[in-house]
């Protein structure tokens, strides 16, 4: 079995348990909560494939400050962006990136992960995963809003947070109820975003346990520095959403 058919697996099991165990209403919020998103949310005005991906410098689950200038005169980055260490379908794919790092390493890219959560949470994370790789907090969400990926939570999903003791304004540190749209980033040495895939199937970023496969959005290499090879690793991991459990 492969890492990402057992990374399936996983998720197509949380689902059911979820399915078996939410709150009456509550799936069916999600999904009527998912197509509002899906049917608004402009994902052609994301950061794409051929843009410069925006500079930035956001501190690591240690506070260090880590820069993607810094990192690109190692190799090209992997960037993904994920909700925070509260959402267990994040958890699962994290895993699944790290268990993948050493195929991502020897092809010389560098592997980081964002999302808006504070750094303790980030801290958390990492230690809860057994994370090696950079793992970044994105306070005020301002650099996943430079490539275009932030959106608001309804009311409706902000209040079944609040009720699973996961409201977001604790978790991240403002009062915005804003997330990341999951994507993840292949960024060349020279800055041009290679490969940018997301959710586009269903745009599972708001609310669902379900657990579909990723459809990439690119996979032309467009950087002059981009690995070949590095597409395929960075889109193996399905993606899924929750924020029940």
């Amino acid at each position: 079995m492969t890492a990402a058919m057992k990374l399936e697996q996983q998720l197509a099991a949380f689902k059911a348990e979820f399915a078996r165990t939410a709150p009456a209403g509550r799936p069916a919020l999600y999904e009527a909560k998912i197509e509002e998103l899906r049917a608004s949310f402009a994902l052609a005005e994301a950061i794409g494939v051929g843009d410069l991906a925006p500079h930035f410098t956001l501190p690591d689950a240690q506070g260090r400050p880590v820069a993607l200038s810094s990192l690109l005169q190692l190799g090209p980055v992997a960037l993904t962006f994920y909700r925070g260490g509260w959402c267990p379908y994040c958890n699962l794919q994290l895993r699944a990136y790290q268990a993948a790092l050493p195929e991502m390493t020897a092809l010389g890219a560098r592997l980081v992960a964002i999302s808006p959560q504070l750094p303790d949470g980030s801290l958390s994370t990492a230690e809860a995963n057994a994370l090696t790789f950079d793992v970044l907090s994105d306070v005020g969400n301002q650099v996943a809003r430079a490539f275009g990926l932030v959106y608001e939570l309804p009311e409706e999903l902000r209040a079944a947070l609040r009720s699973n003791n996961k409201a977001l304004p604790g978790i991240n540190g403002d009062d915005s109820s804003e997330l990341p749209v999951p994507a993840t980033y292949v960024i060349g040495r020279d800055r041009l975003a290679s490969g940018r895939f997301a959710c586009q199937k269903r745009l599972k970023m708001c609310g669902s346990c379900s657990a579909d496969m990723p459809r990439p959005v690119s996979l032309t290499p467009k950087s002059t520095s981009f690995p070949s090879g590095l597409a395929d690793i960075v889109t193996e991991p399905p993606r899924g959403v929750n924020f029940s459990a």
